[in-house]
């Protein structure tokens, strides 16, 4: 750990070192998470996973916005009535209670950094 000007420890580590879990999420197939910075990091206002997907998650909402950027892989995000393609390099922005599922479509894991909003998980 690195201490900031504030006092704070900040937090450095490779992806690999943190546990990786299946998703907790009901419809989900082949899915895990890992919690790279969370609240029991300290953080005050965001949170950050990363998923690496071999099936697809459930097709759900949440009360809270998300933004995602994909690592790896290829897949699609479905919406309500639409579809968009996903590969390395595109990034989604999906607000509070919009429905929406995440594919895998390629050969390879489909693999996203998601990003979150403090909430009283984790």
């Amino acid at each position: 750990m690195l201490i900031d000007a504030y006092g704070e420890e900040m937090k450095v580590m490779n992806y690999l070192d943190v546990q990786e879990e299946m998703a907790k999420m009901e419809g989900a197939s082949g899915v895990t998470v890992r919690w790279l910075i969370s609240k029991k990091d300290g953080a005050k206002n965001f949170f950050m996973r990363r998923f690496e997907i071999e099936g697809w998650t459930p097709y759900h909402t949440h009360p809270y916005e998300h933004e995602v950027f994909i690592l790896s892989g290829e897949g699609t995000v479905v919406g309500e009535g639409v579809e968009h393609r996903l590969s390395p390099g595109v990034f989604c922005w999906i607000p509070a209670d919009e429905p929406h599922q995440f594919k895998k479509t390629g050969k390879e894991k489909l693999c996203i950094l998601c990003l979150i909003p403090h909430t009283d998980g984790r």
